[in-house]
């Protein structure tokens, strides 16, 4: 149980680098959606764990990611909106081999029951705009 939109990173953090795809689904909402940084778009708490399942079992299984905390702007007692910076670390097990790569996420959250969960997301990789190659942002 997230008690605070604030600790939502925290815990998407921990679930990432531990590839616990049970606590990873917790974050978010039954029917929550979620965009990767690929423009993949998953309805569903259903669709949001198994994509993100196969990628952990696959080329982000030796994967890190830190996760910086969140810039939040209220809607309301029980809806915030929430940007945060990621930065990813793969590994051997990615095609690309070992690399390093930034993205921006934006979510909503909202509260139901007392419980803060990921109602909808998008995560965006950083790249220049003028040739798409992925850049990385001082950190």
């Amino acid at each position: 149980m997230v008690d605070h939109p604030e600790r939502i990173t925290e815990h998407f953090e921990a679930a990432w680098n531990a590839h616990d795809m049970v606590a990873f689904g917790a974050l978010f909402h039954p029917d929550a959606t979620f965009v990767n940084r690929f423009a993949m778009y998953w309805r569903g708490i259903d669709q949001i764990v198994a994509g993100h399942r196969f990628i952990h079992e696959t080329i982000y299984s030796d994967s890190v990611l830190r996760v910086d905390p969140a810039d939040i702007d209220w809607v309301g007692e029980d809806a915030a909106i929430l940007h945060f910076w990621t930065r990813l670390t793969a590994g051997a097990a990615h095609p690309a081999g070992p690399h390093v790569a930034d993205t921006l996420i934006l979510a909503i959250a909202t509260r139901r029951d007392g419980d803060w969960r990921v109602q909808a997301a998008e995560n965006v990789t950083l790249a220049d705009p003028t040739t798409g190659k992925d850049i990385l942002r001082a950190s």
